[in-house]
């Protein structure tokens, strides 16, 4: 087991691991027991209740953060002509038809956090599952990343839309910001995400949908935050 540093060991004294928080005083928590010295990522871990071996079951889609992410999203569209226009007119940072689809392929132009393709594309852009599939890149209609309008789609990733899957073990892992921000906006975040996946709950999920959740920042210890309170939070910001 790695040996905690000084800074972590002392960030792990000054809160209780074992209790859950209400959702503003996690993230408080969070932003208080930070002790790196760059601008650390937030993220959220939602443990559902579901069974993810089922296809019926699986939790997938975007959501949008009232305030963005604070990361700079680096887009890749495979499209051409007038869609290919209008992603490069909307900020996208890679466009490209079938020779991107080729040199993505032979193992270049992986700097990319989101790809987006449209529809006539996907003969193309499927052969590529292999290749970003695992990363999580791979284009898909209920994520909205094979759309025909692939310059919205680039505005909205670029403002603060992300995607979201379960693993296999049914936990969802979602970025909610920066320690620079403040508690209001990562708590609205938060209840964003929670939003989203209580509206996208499974049919077939049984029992209590969110079971746990945590926050943390990139190099903080992980906070619990009180599920009940989470759909509290979910309905003052609705």
């Amino acid at each position: 087991m790695a040996k905690l540093s000084k800074a972590q060991a002392d960030a792990r004294r000054r809160y209780d691991k074992l209790t859950s928080y209400p959702p503003r005083d996690a993230v408080q928590l969070v932003k208080t027991l930070s002790h790196a010295k760059f601008d650390e990522s937030v993220d959220v871990v939602f443990t559902l209740g579901i069974d993810a071996r089922k296809a019926d079951q699986l939790v997938r889609g975007t959501v949008s953060l009232p305030h963005g992410t604070g990361k700079q999203v680096r887009v890749l569209v495979f499209a051409e002509s007038d869609a290919a226009r209008a992603a490069e007119a909307a900020g996208a940072d890679i466009v490209g038809g079938k020779d991107l689809a080729e040199q993505i392929a032979s193992g270049g132009a992986l700097e990319f956090d989101v790809a987006i393709a449209t529809p006539d594309m996907m003969p193309q852009v499927g052969r590529l599952g292999p290749i970003l599939g695992p990363r999580g890149l791979m284009p898909n209609p209920k994520s909205g990343t094979v759309t025909p309008d692939v310059g919205k789609a680039v505005e909205e990733f670029k403002a603060g839309r992300v995607e979201y899957r379960n693993d296999r073990y049914g936990n969802v892992h979602v970025p909610i910001g920066r320690v620079s921000f403040d508690e209001d906006r990562l708590a609205e975040n938060l209840g964003a995400v929670a939003d989203e996946l209580i509206r996208n709950r499974p049919a077939s999920a049984k029992g209590r949908f969110i079971r746990k959740v945590a926050v943390s920042s990139t190099m903080g210890p992980g906070v619990r935050v009180d599920p009940a309170q989470i759909e509290d939070l979910v309905k003052s910001l609705r």
